[in-house]
């Protein structure tokens, strides 16, 4: 088997397991974990192909909600400690950057003449 045959089996395997995965996700499980998807069929199919993709983090994930070990408050307590750090982070390399750019930049000299350029020989009309 060559390596391309053998990347092709393993993505076939890879959709394989998201297929099934996905099925049992969208008929039994997003019932169970989202009390909003009850009844909303016609969503479920646009999901199909994240859920091939990412079908080991919807395992985990559905493993995590049916089990009751969600910490839904610290899940996203960390990111906005964080948020107030980034945009300082970010104001202020956006003022370094403007300021030594202002400050390396060229002046061009006025004391060299422009020259015109001519077409190379041979292709004079």
């Amino acid at each position: 088997m060559s390596g391309g045959e053998t990347i092709v089996w393993l993505v076939q395997i890879w959709l394989t397991a998201g297929a099934v995965v996905a099925a049992l996700f969208l008929i039994v499980g997003i019932d169970r974990i989202d009390d909003d998807a009850r009844g909303a069929y016609v969503f479920r199919p646009l999901l199909v192909p994240a859920v091939l993709l990412i079908w080991p983090l919807v395992l985990w994930r559905w493993f995590v909600l049916e089990t009751g070990r969600d910490q839904w408050a610290a899940r996203h307590r960390p990111p906005r400690r964080q948020h107030l750090v980034a945009a300082v982070g970010m104001a202020l390399l956006i003022g370094f950057s403007l300021i030594a750019g202002l400050s390396v930049r060229q002046i061009w000299p006025g004391d060299i003449a422009p020259q015109q350029l001519t077409p190379p020989a041979g292709t004079e009309d």
